[in-house]
């Protein structure tokens, strides 16, 4: 019984990929089957079934094409029988009862934690990774068909906000530099030459070279700026040198490779957050102490509650998407709200109806534990930020 969490967690994927299933036939060293074994191999006792009866070993022949041994792993892993499609429907529709259910005995209809945990996931970062590449965020360019929207929008409340500018406590030469930056944003496109942009991002503003210390770096225009700046002469420990020689390896010097650092932060995501549930099963059992619940208890719930977060989080974004295509504007946005608040109240109640603790201990344990477990995901992500930043 001391393996009993390990298989109840881990289930039996890869162990029964390699050892087999019940009833399958013995396979020789060829690529063809041989007869099934009618005696077992370790102690020599007849076989009545699949395990022997004396020492307890299986019926099974290990030395066999590796082509069986792949196929039984992808049928273990993605066996989308009646028992994926009930466990996916209760996970949605009542997640607390899936826990319960799990948790008093009631495993064979329903698929393991973890393996649930780990269909979710990848579906999951898959399309959040698949929306990330659509993004492109180029911070020295600004869209042609929409300047002229941004243009009239300025020119027609140009006194109000010149007004407003006038109630901050700006120097001369930033009100001068803000003035500009309207100017910029006003002017017609088709006036601005190529030749003429190129001049005046080479050369620094009045305000800038007015107020510049000697030494001190410039910049022209906002959207001619890098977008990461290196000041070398700040780093003056090792460690500070390192690090910052690390940024510019990874980031570019001037930012240029922005896009692939993170992209790959992306890509340790999953890891972050497999690695956060054991962590926040650990909140679990501080908070619930004093039930003399077992460790293995919050990590099955763990498992459910982050499986469901994913595949609700899916379907609302793929209902948002439909929602703001066909549906009116303002109904769409009810059904938006409603949608997510039926989320956060579904996390709910689960914690009431798996811990089984009164309305006020609920809400309080709710509150207070998400905090905290946001506090552990802001950490990790700080982590997985620097761990990306300075692991080849």
């Amino acid at each position: 019984m001391s393996d009993e969490p390990a298989k109840i967690i881990l289930g039996d994927t890869a162990i029964s990929a390699f050892e087999g299933t019940s009833g399958r036939r013995r396979l020789g060293r060829g690529k063809n089957s041989g007869p099934p074994l009618t005696h077992c191999e370790n102690c020599g006792a007849k076989l009545q079934g699949y395990w022997c009866a004396q020492c307890g070993q299986p019926a099974i022949e290990y030395r066999r094409s590796f082509r069986y041994v792949v196929a039984d792993l992808l049928n273990e892993f993605l066996n989308w029988d009646s028992r994926f499609f009930t466990t996916i429907a209760l996970l949605i529709v009542k997640p607390w009862r899936l826990t319960n259910e799990f948790l008093a005995g009631k495993r064979v209809r329903y698929v393991n934690p973890l393996r649930l945990y780990l269909l979710a996931s990848i579906l999951f970062f898959f399309a959040v990774n698949y929306g990330a590449k659509g993004i492109r965020i180029d911070a020295t360019k600004f869209p042609e068909e929409k300047r002229a929207e941004v243009a009239a929008a300025i020119a027609d409340k140009r006194d109000e906000i010149e007004k407003e500018l006038s109630k901050e406590n700006l120097t001369p030469e930033q009100r001068q530099q803000l003035q500009k930056t309207l100017d910029y944003l006003t002017r017609p496109s088709a006036t601005t030459t190529p030749a003429a942009e190129a001049t005046e991002s080479s050369t620094p503003s009045a305000g800038a070279s007015a107020t510049a210390k000697p030494g001190q770096q410039t910049y022209g225009p906002v959207g001619d700026r890098p977008f990461v700046v290196f000041d070398d002469g700040k780093s003056t420990t090792p460690f500070e040198r390192w690090i910052e020689g690390r940024a510019k390896e990874k980031m570019g010097e001037h930012g240029t490779k922005m896009g692939l650092f993170i992209a790959t932060l992306f890509s340790n995501l999953p890891y972050m957050m497999l690695c956060c549930i054991p962590l926040f099963a650990l909140v679990l059992k501080l908070l619930y102490i004093r039930r003399h619940l077992f460790y293995i208890d919050h990590l099955i719930y763990a498992l459910h509650i982050h499986s469901f977060f994913y595949a609700a989080v899916m379907l609302i974004v793929l209902a948002t998407i439909g929602l703001t295509r066909f549906a009116p504007g303002a109904l769409a946005g009810w059904l938006i709200a409603l949608l997510w608040i039926a989320f956060l109240t579904q996390i709910f109640l689960s914690i009431r109806f798996v811990y089984r603790q009164g309305w006020f201990w609920t809400i309080f344990k709710f509150l207070f534990g998400g905090f905290v477990y946001l506090m552990v995901l802001v950490l990790a992500l700080a982590i997985t930020f620097f761990a990306t930043l300075v692991l080849p």
